[in-house]
């Protein structure tokens, strides 16, 4: 009798709170008190203090709330603690993102569990919630954080969240506001709101394990007076004549070398140089292009070159763009391409408009 007690006992510790709703690709679940690894697999069970990681794939998991997780490849979450009971003030989560990027939503049912006993932590900071969906991308090696509060499907903000760490709070509100916490003992940076990102962006973005260099990197934007997400966009240089600056070395057709294209994009990387070249004006052949650096752009992967009268703008990752256009025209040109924006000015845009839009 008492020995049939124990064993519920014991099997209502590990109840299940979840399951793997979406899985493409590998990876694998590291359980409590235990030593094999499972593989991930659709529909399998989730427990508190399960340590959830992806490979080459990405993994969604649906609580017994409806509150969701996504995580992209190379990504780490710990799930602390789980409770749900019929008195919803008992219930509680408790998450640790530690690396990759991971997306939160929040449930929206009546049964979601009180925003007050939502816990989310990163290396070095912990997020508070208001009925929202979020980023997160983290770097283990480094420490640092970057958090997008996200918006609903038809563009509006889907709440607001905080971002605190032991030196104060930062309250996102807008949609694609985002901060970057470097390390606990600071202040998250002033909230800005990132432009050019879209939710297909941020579904297919992978962090992948920094070098030695990134760690390098992130301390030496420590000791700049100003940090990126300081960067005033408005503010422009205006005693600079960009005409008289040298011209960029042109490159033709046959110079393109696809395999400098890198797959990995770094969010971080991406933001930290969009944000440093919004202003930046480059001169190929006598054409001014704004937002894109020529000849090749390592953060858009694009290729521009100047042949004859004609610019071409050439793109070839998961879909082809291959733009040729009058070099003495001016166009603000728009590209969305598998959930990456790129958006250049060329000559000073004027009122001519390009619209590209690439699906997956």
């Amino acid at each position: 009798m008492y020995l049939w007690l124990l064993i519920l006992l014991s099997t209502a510790s590990y109840a299940d709170i979840g399951a793997i709703s979406e899985l493409k690709g590998n990876g694998e679940i590291r359980r409590e008190n235990t030593t094999d690894s499972l593989l991930a697999e659709l529909a399998l069970d989730i427990f508190s203090n399960d340590d959830v990681r992806t490979g080459n794939g990405r993994i969604a998991i649906r609580f017994i709330d409806d509150t969701e997780i996504r995580l992209t490849e190379h990504s780490k979450v710990i799930i602390d603690s789980f409770v749900y009971d019929s008195d919803r003030s008992k219930s509680e989560l408790a998450l640790s993102f530690i690396r990759g990027t991971g997306r939160f939503l929040s449930s929206k049912t009546k049964r979601k569990i009180p925003n007050e006993n939502v816990k989310i932590r990163t290396n070095s900071a912990t997020i508070g919630i208001r009925g929202t969906s979020f980023s997160v991308s983290s770097e283990p090696d480094t420490g640092r954080d970057l958090i997008i509060l996200l918006p609903n499907e038809d563009g509006t903000s889907s709440g607001q969240i905080t971002v605190t760490t032991m030196a104060g709070t930062v309250v996102l509100t807008e949609a694609f506001q985002a901060t970057v916490v470097t390390v606990a003992e600071q202040m998250p940076t002033r909230p800005v709101i990132l432009s050019g990102l879209t939710l297909d962006f941020i579904d297919n973005l992978l962090i992948i394990n920094p070098p030695e260099e990134t760690e390098r990197a992130v301390e030496e934007q420590n000791a700049r007076a100003d940090n990126i997400l300081d960067v005033d966009l408005l503010e422009n240089d205006l005693d600079t004549d960009y005409l008289e600056e040298d011209e960029l070395e042109n490159i033709d057709r046959l110079d393109i070398d696809l395999l400098s294209i890198d797959f990995l994009v770094d969010l971080l990387d991406v933001i930290e140089t969009n944000i440093n070249k919004q202003a930046e004006v480059n001169v190929l052949e006598g054409v001014e292009i704004e937002g894109i650096t020529p000849p090749f752009d390592p953060t858009t992967q694009t290729f521009t070159f100047v042949e004859g009268s004609v610019l071409t703008i050439f793109r070839q990752v998961e879909n082809t763009v291959d733009l040729q256009i009058d070099k003495d025209s001016a166009f603000n040109i728009s590209i969305l391409s598998a959930g990456q924006e790129i958006n250049a000015t060329i000559n000073g845009g004027g009122e001519g408009e390009i619209f590209i839009n690439q699906s997956n």
